[in-house]
């Protein structure tokens, strides 16, 4: 009586385990694992923002394969440890893909586990070691820094004879600053002071008025977007009148918000911006705005085309297969026309960088307006 009674048991948990894994099935995990508090909070809720709005449209119109996306968002306090800490859980929850880290930092620690356990991971950071490593799991939703550096480079060395930098002293910072002085070498381009800050400096005089001492042409300024905003305020309030350039931190929506009239005349590189003059970019933006009653950034854009990125990869391997998928995303080329939500068409090449049209920007009246659109990269190859 006993043994049956206990080869009940072992069917009906059998049958359990069995309608549990039938369930897992029948939808595809993903983790959101971003900076939802602490210093990268910004960046973090708008790429996690726009990658909800992308699994809500995509699972409107029948998910992927047939199956749903289902999302779980986990906070990474802007903390590398704690990221890999919840990569670990992502993993220990048989998660299809991970999304984020946005901070270059987090990443770097974190996409060793994904690796590890063989799962697809997209972020948003742009150091250049991310995908230096050889990592096949790891994959750009922004331009890396050896893709968006030497387009910037071009401009910079048709206008100034020399340059200061300013940069953040993190793997975002670091890579950034060794990014510029390797594009500028050989060039016209003199860069004349080399300026250290850190993250979450809340005083940017020091730094600003060192960039004034050099007398350089121009400023290069490298650093996450509220740090961005404090050095805009402390240029204007010590009347530098000569050009501010940088990258797409320097001229995202929240340092437009935070630096005020302090923002006007910034003039950047971007990757992606709201303002582009792009059929499917204005209505990501009306639509974004219309489910969270703000105006994306960058990064908004990188959460939700991230994520059409991994629908077309997982039907292009034509299977639920982590693997698969991965080996999909080496040399894909996803098509706006096939997959509006991408926006623009984007190459990927073996490292799981990102190439496509890119944007020259100058803030004025307190928006970013479109001064040049740039072609990819390697154009001739990709016609």
């Amino acid at each position: 009586m006993q043994k049956r009674t206990t080869l009940k048991l072992i069917a009906a948990c059998a049958l359990a385990v069995a309608a549990t894994s039938g369930m897992a099935q029948d939808v595809i995990k993903i983790a959101n694992i971003v900076e939802l508090s602490g210093g990268g909070v910004t960046p973090g809720t708008y790429f996690r923002d726009g990658i909800k709005l992308a699994v809500n449209e995509i699972n409107a119109a029948g998910g992927i394969l047939g199956k749903k996306i289902v999302a779980t968002d986990m906070d990474t306090q802007s903390n590398p440890g704690v990221a890999k800490g919840l990569t670990q859980k992502a993993i220990d929850d048989d998660v299809f893909a991970i999304f984020g880290p946005v901070y270059s930092g987090s990443i770097m620690v974190s996409m060793a586990e994904s690796r590890r356990a063989g799962v697809p991971n997209w972020t948003g950071g742009e150091a250049a070691a991310i995908t230096a490593q050889g990592n096949p799991y790891v994959f750009r939703t922004s331009f890396g820094q050896s893709v968006s550096f030497p387009k910037l480079g071009k401009y910079i060395t048709s206008k100034y004879k020399t340059l200061a930098v300013i940069y953040q002293n993190n793997d975002f910072g670091k890579g950034g600053r060794d990014a510029i002085f390797k594009t500028l070498e050989g060039s016209p381009t003199k860069i004349v002071a080399d300026i250290s800050t850190e993250p979450q400096q809340v005083d940017f005089s020091a730094a600003v008025l060192k960039a004034k001492q050099s007398n350089a042409d121009a400023v290069f300024v490298y650093v996450t977007e509220e740090e961005s905003a404090r050095a805009l305020r402390e240029f204007r309030k010590q009347g530098w009148t000569k050009p501010i350039l940088g990258e797409t931190t320097l001229t995202g929506q929240k340092v437009i918000e935070l630096a005020g009239e302090a923002a006007n005349g910034a003039f950047a590189h971007v990757g992606l911006t709201i303002d582009a003059p792009i059929p499917e970019m204005l209505a990501f933006k009306g639509k974004f705005y219309q489910a969270y009653k703000y105006l994306p950034d960058h990064n908004g854009i990188k959460g939700y085309t991230g994520v059409y990125t991994l629908k077309a990869a997982i039907e292009k391997a034509g299977k639920l297969d982590r693997k698969a998928v991965a080996q999909a995303m080496k040399g894909l080329h996803v098509s706006a026309k096939k997959y509006p939500g991408v926006i623009m068409d984007v190459w990927f090449d073996d490292k799981g960088d990102i190439d496509r049209e890119s944007f020259l920007v100058e803030v004025k009246n307190g928006k970013q307006v479109v001064v040049a659109t740039l072609p990819p990269l390697n154009a001739a190859a990709k016609k």
